[in-house]
């Protein structure tokens, strides 16, 4: 499936920037060369980017990495379980606590980018044993109708955003 294609009532808008911001993917493809994009990306930042801050209380380019690795093991897990047909609602999850209890400072940015590497070959893995049914399948995240299709373009949208936000007030 690709992107362009994604109807708008499989997710809820506050996910629409991140959909809006792939050009016309392959979801599979587009996991799989954005990782690879990102750390590319990653890798030419000056070292001393890395725990900059462009304000108070913002967070550093390691937080945001480690914030994108725990939110994509979310948005996996919420994608299994509606795949597997949990109707069950989901509930969201307060980032700026995750961010603020991961202390992803104290982390390289290789084992933070390592780790992020590890858990997109366990997406990307688990995108590629969906079938079609699974991949259309709508559940609840968050308190919006989802699907499972939407949450794969979601994670790699989600990067791409983190990623223009690094060029605008980062670098």
């Amino acid at each position: 499936m690709r992107s362009s294609a994604l109807p708008d009532h499989e997710y809820g808008a506050f996910y629409a920037n991140y959909i809006k911001a792939l050009d016309d993917t392959h979801l599979t493809e587009e996991l799989e060369i954005s990782l690879h994009d990102f750390i590319r990306f990653v890798q030419d930042i000056p070292m001393d980017k890395f725990d900059y801050r462009y304000a108070e209380g913002k967070w550093t380019i390691k937080d945001i990495i480690l914030h994108l690795t725990d939110a994509e093991r979310i948005f996996s897990y919420r994608a299994l379980r509606i795949a597997r047909g949990d109707k069950t609602p989901l509930p969201g999850f307060e980032e700026n606590r995750y961010v603020d209890a991961a202390n992803a400072n104290a982390r390289t940015i290789q084992d933070l980018l390592s780790e992020l590497s590890t858990v997109r070959h366990g997406t990307l893995a688990l995108f590629k044993s969906f079938s079609e049914e699974q991949l259309k399948s709508m559940g609840v995240a968050s308190d919006n109708e989802i699907s499972v299709r939407a949450i794969g373009f979601i994670i790699t949208g989600h990067t791409k955003h983190h990623q223009r936000i690094f060029r605008e007030r980062y670098l």
